[in-house]
């Protein structure tokens, strides 16, 4: 083979550099899709008067669906599932990126060692697999939200109450000893992989499924969130993948529970106050 194409190959060969394109490309996957729909190529805005176009498509695009009465039938289904599908891999995937490294680091000294190693793509597609089934859950869930007329045929919340009452949940498991026994495993993956080290696809695959539902326990509330400030706006979608990313990274408590004060003290002001929160 031509040096070049030896050179491509070794890198290739490399956990490391598998799973930073593997992260990279994923995550690149699902805000490319979360971009077209804002340009409107997967449907159109609804107007706000008094915010600008572009301010306009961030923060409510509807992806061209209508669903007053909550009848979407199966197009609509797949789109809304689709949608869901992206937001979680533009949001999550970028949180899981030191776990995916750390296997990929660990993998690395075993290949130097040549000993068998599985490659990082499958980890990230046992983690994916997780969050996914979550995004087919949420889109049953918005399907139900928008039939009891707490989502507006826009996606966004149709309620000052339901908003708050989201807002007031997501904090109020900011402090719950499950999130914070979830978050322990997301923060310290090193020791899960020492501990439970495979060798083979399926043993892999597994170990992604656990992280992933470790994830999941860590974050679903915040995702659930996105029902209150609008399903699919763009800048607390962003706002919430770093909060989520953040927290994944530093040690203790204050932080997520800074957090968690900081959703219910919202919840409750638009609660009482019955302030939208929308358009931001």
């Amino acid at each position: 083979m031509p040096p070049a194409a030896r050179g491509l190959g070794a890198a290739l060969a490399r956990p490391k550099t598998v799973a930073v394109l593997c992260v990279v490309a994923i995550t690149a996957l699902g805000w490319s899709w979360l971009a077209l729909a804002v340009a409107g190529m997967a449907g159109p805005a609804a107007p706000l008067d008094f915010w600008p176009p572009a301010f306009t498509a961030l923060c409510q695009p509807t992806f061209g669906l209508a669903v007053p009465e909550g009848s979407w039938g199966l197009s609509g289904f797949a789109v809304v599932g689709l949608m869901w599908g992206a937001m979680v891999l533009a949001m999550m995937l970028p949180s899981a990126g030191p776990m995916i490294f750390t296997y990929a680091e660990i993998a690395d000294t075993a290949a130097r060692k040549q000993e068998p190693i599985v490659s990082p793509v499958v980890l990230a597609a046992g983690y994916a697999t997780i969050w996914l089934g979550f995004s087919v859950l949420t889109t049953f869930a918005q399907f139900g939200f928008t039939r009891a007329a707490l989502l507006d045929a826009h996606m966004t919340s149709a309620s000052a109450s339901f908003s708050g009452a989201i807002f007031i949940a997501a904090g109020a498991y900011q402090f719950s000893s499950l999130k914070h026994a979830c978050l322990r495993r997301c923060r310290s993956p090193f020791s899960f992989f020492f501990a439970n080290w495979q060798t083979r696809a399926r043993g892999v695959f597994r170990l992604g499924v656990r992280q992933g539902l470790y994830c999941l326990g860590c974050c679903w509330a915040m995702m659930a969130v996105m029902f209150a400030v609008g399903v699919m706006n763009v800048i607390w979608m962003a706002a919430l993948g770093i909060v989520m990313t953040v927290e994944k990274m530093i040690t203790g408590r204050r932080f997520s529970q800074a957090i968690g004060a900081a959703l219910i003290a919202g919840g409750v002001i638009f609660t009482s106050a019955h302030w939208p929160l929308w358009p931001i």
